[in-house]
């Protein structure tokens, strides 16, 4: 399963760790869809993140869903925006970002001296590795473990709800069809079914 999969099925999953329904997420996409559509002069500005916590933010969504040939990366789809209105809306999450996040930059500052955003790329994946396997993870780790795989399921659903998710999942809507023909026989055979 390629992470791009992995990550469209970890969207569809409650998210118990962050405390919220499938209302409260589409609320979040539908504010982000309106920033994103709407003509603003001035670039977003969060109203939880502080500016390290949302250059922390927005680097590390771009790390768990990066741009490739198919579509933008986590902050083109606008995540850490869906991710600022989250924590303003459902203030019972926001002790825990907001631990995590400094978790991961003093992690960072013990090792390399800077916070997460100044690091290179190469030591902010190292970072990431430590914390991105839990059975690989040491127990000193067992924080970012925690914050990361909750950061993770947000990161996808945030994406996988944006314009910018849709369309990389394809997703066309209520489309009308002249006629149903079956289900095609490549995915017959994907899923083992003889027609």
């Amino acid at each position: 399963m390629e992470r791009r999969d992995m990550l469209k099925l970890m969207a569809t999953l409650p998210l118990g760790t962050w405390s919220l329904a499938s209302d409260d997420v589409r609320t979040a996409a539908d504010r982000t869809a309106a920033v994103f559509l709407a003509d603003q002069p001035e670039p977003f500005t969060p109203a939880f993140f502080n500016a390290l916590e949302w250059r922390t933010v927005r680097t590390l969504v771009d790390i768990v869903i990066p741009r490739d040939d198919r579509s933008g990366n986590a902050t083109d789809a606008g995540v850490p925006e869906f991710m600022d209105f989250i924590m303003v809306e459902y203030t019972g999450n926001r002790a825990r970002m907001r631990s995590g996040l400094g978790w991961l930059n003093a992690e960072s500052r013990t090792r390399y001296g800077k916070p997460f955003p100044d690091i290179s790329a190469a030591e902010q994946t190292a970072i990431v590795e430590d914390i991105a396997w839990p059975r690989r993870a040491k127990p000193e780790h067992a924080a970012g473990v925690q914050f990361f795989n909750a950061f993770r399921d947000l990161t996808a659903t945030g994406f996988f709800t944006s314009l910018v998710g849709i369309r990389d999942l394809g997703y066309q809507g209520n489309m009308p069809t002249a006629a149903w023909t079956g289900c095609p026989p490549e995915v017959l055979a994907h899923i083992g079914v003889k027609p």
